[in-house]
């Protein structure tokens, strides 16, 4: 018997299309890969060099230094995941494959988000935190999904248990995910939390 789903997209209140989850999930489930064409930063900027600097809108997502997930292009469900400020979800890299992840339980019906954390660039047109606009409606919204200037270092905390050694890090997308090291290890595992960095937009 095939079992149900995690979640579902449907029309989200914070934006667009959203995934609510369909059953409760468990604090640690691993929801969903975020799938896509990979390719180069390169290649991630070529594509989008001409899009309109105004648009917030990305399914980028950078994997390492060498290599982007490009969700446009073959992309599955996990792309639809939104932003909020104080997300159910954290995304995490693992042997370079990007996954998505419950922070806490999740009830059904709740829409699942995580935090994009979307890395600043010295180039960045005025009014670019207008561009990137949060409308999570969380209390302590930062008001935008790109990260402070100066993000804080993260605490240090117990290393959970894993199963087995593996290169883990928090992933994020492209204007693009990006990954910020919270500093947590086991073995020779290493997790961080996503985020995002823009789509380039030199000029």
């Amino acid at each position: 018997m095939a079992r149900q789903p995690l979640f579902e997209v449907r029309g989200s209140p914070v934006h667009g299309l959203g995934a609510f989850a369909l059953r409760r999930i468990r604090k640690g489930t691993r929801i969903v890969e975020y799938l896509g064409e990979r390719v180069s930063h390169e290649e991630a900027d070529r594509r989008y060099e001409s899009k309109d600097a105004n648009d917030a809108h990305t399914f980028l997502f950078i994997v390492d230094a060498k290599t982007v997930i490009d969700a446009g292009v073959g992309g599955n469900e996990a792309r639809f995941l939104n932003h909020s400020c104080n997300p159910n979800c954290e995304s995490v890299i693992e042997s370079r494959r990007v996954f998505i992840e419950a922070l806490h339980t999740i009830e059904p019906g709740e829409e699942m988000t995580y935090d994009y954390q979307i890395q600043r660039e010295e180039d960045d047109p005025p009014g670019i935190d207008e561009v990137f606009a949060c409308r999570c409606g969380f209390p302590q919204c930062r008001g935008t999904m790109l990260w402070p200037p100066d993000p804080p270092k993260s605490p240090r905390r117990t290393p959970r248990a894993q199963p087995r050694p593996s290169q883990r890090k928090s992933a994020t997308r492209k204007p693009r995910r990006q990954a910020r090291d919270t500093g947590r290890r086991v073995e020779k595992t290493s997790r961080t939390r996503g985020t995002a960095r823009k789509s380039s937009r030199r000029r």
